[in-house]
């Protein structure tokens, strides 16, 4: 992998000139961001050496480079996901060329299903800690010292300042914004009502489908991460539960992609006047 890995990143060097410092994911939904950047240069998936293609509606499928906030940026519009029939290894690979282009911090962005009943549609949640229900693991298997430790700590995997800016950024702003827990379940099916009382007994605030493989690579890789949830659709109570479509998903998380991009916006220009 290390050798498809460079080779992904040389072919990308060869395309820009930006040096990106931050690498940001857009989940379903989100990919507005991208109309933000400076000086934007776009690359698809399918150009790329050894990436997969995205096949989700709502993700574009290409990498972005550009300034964000005055901040080099790379952005993945429309991420990989483990429903789509990719390994671990696979969908996570974009981070691994992330960090070999220079990339320093991961902001990983999602929309999630709420299982906290004081967290409701539209709001965001940013990740402070997650519970990993997927089937496999990024780092399942040999592990190459180039690339990260065997056993990477997980104890600060979202970086608690990065937390405390972004929350004070949203109550600056009048934002609904809470901290929470993300769950990550396979998918690509909904839950049942049993499964979401179930994430709601063990502590989990919103659940999801993505972002934690992801996570794990970019700590394993030694990245700083900050990751929020665009809240969907209320799983609970049971009794709050509606019949939901991805398309209904789309639609407000489209309707709250204004108040993420603000906070993904303060936060890098944050970065920038400290140098």
């Amino acid at each position: 992998m290390y050798e498809q890995i460079q080779e992904a990143a040389n072919f990308l060097r060869s395309k820009t000139n930006v040096k990106p410092k931050v690498g940001i994911i857009l989940g379903s939904g989100l990919g507005g961001l991208v109309n933000d950047i400076e000086g934007a240069q776009s690359i698809g998936y399918q150009d790329i050496p050894h990436f997969p293609a995205s096949t989700v509606k709502g993700h574009a499928g290409k990498l972005v480079f550009g300034e964000l906030a005055g901040v080099t940026v790379m952005a993945m519009a429309g991420r990989f996901h483990y429903y789509e029939g990719y390994s671990m290894q696979q969908l996570t690979f974009p981070v691994r060329v992330m960090k070999a282009l220079g990339v320093e911090l991961l902001i990983v962005s999602n929309a999630a299903g709420s299982v906290n009943a004081d967290i409701e549609a539209g709001d965001l949640m940013f990740i402070r800690d997650h519970i990993n229900l997927q089937a496999d693991n990024p780092l399942r298997g040999p592990n190459d010292e180039r690339l990260g430790v065997r056993f990477p700590d997980m104890l600060h995997a979202y970086d608690p300042a990065l937390l405390d800016q972004a929350s004070a950024i949203a109550q600056a702003n009048g934002i609904r914004a809470h901290r929470g827990v993300y769950v990550a379940l396979q998918g690509p099916n909904l839950e049942t009502p049993a499964e979401y009382e179930f994430m709601h007994r063990i502590g989990a605030d919103v659940v999801g489908m993505s972002t934690v493989p992801e996570v794990i690579v970019a700590r394993h890789a030694g990245m700083r991460v900050f990751a929020v949830s665009v809240v969907s659709n209320k799983s609970y109570p049971i009794s709050t539960i509606k019949e939901t479509s991805h398309e209904d998903v789309l639609e407000m998380v489209g309707k709250a992609a204004e108040n993420l991009s603000l906070v993904v916006k303060e936060l890098l220009g944050g970065m920038r006047n400290e140098g």
